[in-house]
């Protein structure tokens, strides 16, 4: 379950973004950082380095700077003057209120998709259904993820609310790199494939009551493996936000 922590640079960016203007190379550079981290191609705690990520990106260092400020704004990585930037760790207070209020807007969404939704956007939603099951199959993290994200966005839009899955998307940033480290676990894709399955079978029915039970215990799911996917990442993990540099234990020391 522990992923590696130690030499972690950035993937190589391909192509090279020396010729892009500085605004655009700075997006660039923050926009593959951030998918970096999200997915955990670069952990917790990792260091990064302003001449190793410019080396890498093939920019100057100015970019780099520039997207490093706006991760900082996200709380995805930490500057210290004088002591460098690492990613930060993952504020653990925090993710049962992010969990609660994705609970709350993704409810809304199969509520009112059971209503709404065209037997094009049911076919779209069970169609992510069988990209996770390919997924799962090919034991393909970054492919089942994807189509995750992509089940949860058809739902909002099956109810007509697309908006609803930018506002989860935006609460749920600290809770997708806690769900990476759930889904290595042994059965963990083929079980969210099952409670994704019952989610929409509910909605194909017009089950509002049903769907968004379904729904609920799904994302409920992320909440009950909190304790034992910190116990196995402990320093992945921060007590709250403005801790970043402090691993947490269970024991609090």
């Amino acid at each position: 379950m522990i992923l590696q922590r130690s030499s972690v640079k950035p993937l190589p960016a391909r192509p090279a973004l020396r010729s892009a203007p500085r605004s655009t190379a700075a997006a660039l550079v923050y926009d593959r950082l951030r998918s970096q981290i999200l997915s955990l191609a670069i952990p917790p705690g990792a260091a990064l380095s302003e001449n190793e990520l410019a080396k890498s990106f093939g920019v100057s260092r100015t970019p780099v700077r520039e997207a490093l400020l706006r991760l900082a704004d996200e709380m995805l990585v930490e500057i210290v003057p004088k002591s460098g930037t690492t990613v930060s760790r993952i504020p653990y207070s925090q993710l049962p209120e992010a969990i609660a209020i994705r609970k709350v807007l993704e409810e809304l969404a199969v509520r009112t998709a059971c209503e709404r939704a065209s037997k094009s956007q049911l076919t779209n939603i069970w169609m992510q259904v069988e990209r996770q099951r390919e997924a799962d199959h090919a034991g393909d993290i970054d492919a089942f993820h994807e189509a995750d994200e992509a089940f949860h966005a058809a739902i909002a839009d099956a109810a007509g609310y697309p908006s609803i899955w930018q506002l989860v998307k935006q609460v749920k940033l600290q809770v997708d790199r806690y769900r990476r480290l759930t889904l290595p676990e042994t059965g963990r894709m083929a079980r969210v494939i099952e409670e994704h399955a019952a989610v929409i079978a509910a909605i194909e029915k017009g089950d509002a009551a049903r769907a968004m039970t379904a729904m609920r215990g799904h994302l409920e799911g992320l909440e009950h493996s909190l304790p034992n996917i910190r116990n196995l990442n402990p320093d992945y993990f921060v007590e709250d936000v403005g801790e970043f540099a402090r691993p947490t234990t269970m024991n609090g020391k």
